[in-house]
């Protein structure tokens, strides 16, 4: 997936894995980006080319004219230091874009991070406190700079630091990364280098569309449309019932990938503090489909089902009725109906099914699917087995619905993952949270691009200047559509506050993760 880290991964480019930190870092842990060494590209080839780095908006930047000790405890602190006591985000002008700007042009991207950006619920979501602790000093993070010089193992021991570090870099997008035994940008200084190593990070999933080409008809590649969206939408029911009812993981956010995927965060104590063997274990269990495009059976189970394939089913069994066999209609096709009779496990059966489907071309998956049921029971063939054929169409609803999740972005404590809250530079969304009781209602093409938020601000405050109120606060990300996805995040992490430790209860029997 485009958002994730691994070492043995390539140099950083959209839609590809971003690589492990090279042999020197692009950064020493004290080197300014204005030195004129330290915006170093990475080329194809891993070497760096060096050019020059412009802060914020192109301009030079000093931040004791942007941050006023006043504004710091803000929830959102303003750029001006004289409004900063004002009782609403102080007037600001609006932001004259040109007709062609990109979503990710410094002038949008420094007034996002600006005015939009929730840093403080960021900050309690990875502190897990709303006092600074190292759970968020030494966590790594990582930035995409304007120019793609990648600048890995930063860290910050506060909201405001961190904030005020993104207006300076202006990065066109950031990961998050573990915390770890010390802070990243010490590990050069340290004696031992074990005494530098992954300490606890989030479990993460990764659901990315491109995995589901060979099976989705309506796009493909980096397209999305919604009826393909429905396999993100049965992904994350699916993951989400097992992480809770299978893990008793509570605190579980799930976070639109700005394009065509989605992310899981699962917050939980237990869940930050596994080892890599036991995010191998549980990415393993949740693991099916197995095979690239040319091959044959996907899906091999025992019986009886366990009861989480059972479940599954049932979650399924609506999705594959209407948004495989209706919207996508995978079979419809005499070439494409040939894969479906690969799965069944009667010759003669099939015989039968391929002379009726051939003497009606272009009859639809659904009634295909119908035909199955109908001529066995007519006895097409007199060797099929009942129970055979129940199984193998079992097996086919799961192939064509169950999840097919990116597993190596789950597996190990070092992978970064892209921030919930950054912009995606390919389509200018913001990669926002997703109510996993209301998945069925999330629009990933509805979700608000950075300049239309941007201009909702100025819309906003155009129609009501005369009509503020000096004693109610309205932030600006409230004045936006971009709100109802900050407020359930900030719900989202009240709760995780609320638990203290980010776990509501211990199993009686340990730790209640052996497998």
């Amino acid at each position: 997936m485009p958002h994730s880290v691994s070492p043995e991964a390539s140099p950083p480019a959209e839609d590809s894995i971003l690589p492990d930190a090279p042999p020197e870092p692009l950064l020493g842990p004290d080197e300014d980006l204005s030195n004129g060494h330290s915006d170093a590209t990475i080329q194809a080839d891993g070497n760096p080319v060096y050019g020059s780095v412009k802060s914020a908006a192109n301009t030079e930047v000093k931040l004791e004219d942007l941050f006023s000790d006043e504004d710091e405890d803000e929830e959102f602190p303003s750029s001006s230091a004289t409004d900063a006591k004002m009782g609403s985000s102080p007037p600001q002008e609006p932001l004259q874009l040109a007709p062609s700007a990109r979503y990710t042009d410094p002038e949008v991207m420094y007034a996002f991070y600006q005015r939009l950006f929730p840093f403080r619920y960021l900050f309690q979501w990875l502190n897990h406190s709303v006092k600074p602790s190292n759970d968020f000093g030494h966590r790594e993070f990582a930035f995409t700079l304007q120019n793609d010089a990648y600048l890995r193992y930063q860290a910050f021991p506060t909201a405001d630091l961190l904030r005020k570090e993104i207006l300076r870099l202006n990065p066109s997008r950031f990961e998050i990364g573990p915390v770890y035994t010390a802070n990243p940008r010490d590990r050069k200084t340290l004696r031992k280098s074990t005494a530098f190593r992954p300490l606890s990070k989030e479990l993460v999933f990764d659901i990315d569309l491109t995995d589901y080409d060979e099976i989705r008809t309506c796009c493909d590649k980096a397209n999305i449309c919604h009826k393909c969206w429905q396999f993100v939408t049965m992904a994350i029911k699916v993951v989400d019932a097992a992480l809770r009812d299978d893990f008793g993981f509570e605190h579980i956010i799930w976070v639109y990938s700005g394009r065509r995927g989605a992310h899981a965060w699962i917050c939980d104590k237990r869940a930050r503090q596994m080892d890599d063997q036991r995010r191998k274990a549980i990415a393993g269990y949740l693991e099916l489909i197995k095979g690239g495009a040319q091959s044959g059976k996907k899906v091999s189970i025992k019986r009886p089902l366990h009861p989480h394939l059972a479940r599954s089913l049932d979650i399924l069994k609506d999705h594959f009725q209407d948004d495989i066999l209706r919207d996508q209609d995978p079979w419809e096709e005499t070439h494409k109906a040939e894969r479906l009779l690969q799965l069944l496990p009667d010759k003669a059966l099939n015989d039968s099914l391929r002379k009726k489907w051939d003497s009606a071309p272009g009859r639809s998956s659904a009634s295909k699917w119908a035909d199955i049921d109908a001529l066995a029971k007519t006895g097409a063939s007199s060797t099929l087995d009942g129970k055979a054929l129940l199984e193998a169409k079992q097996d086919i609803v799961l192939e064509y619905t169950y999840p097919r999740l990116d597993v190596e972005v789950s597996k190990k404590l070092i992978h970064l993952l892209k921030s919930p809250f950054v912009v995606h530079p390919g389509t200018g969304r913001v990669c926002v949270p997703i109510d996993a009781k209301k998945v069925d209602r999330f629009d990933p093409l509805g979700v608000p691009r950075v300049t239309e938020l941007l201009g909702e601000i100025d819309s906003w405050d155009s129609a009501n200047r005369k009509e503020e109120d000096p004693e109610q606060r309205i932030q600006d990300y409230e004045k936006t559509s971009l709100k109802p996805y900050v407020e359930y995040f900030k719900s989202f992490v009240a709760g995780l506050l609320k638990d203290g430790t980010g776990v509501k209860r211990e199993r009686d029997d340990g730790d209640g993760m052996e497998f």
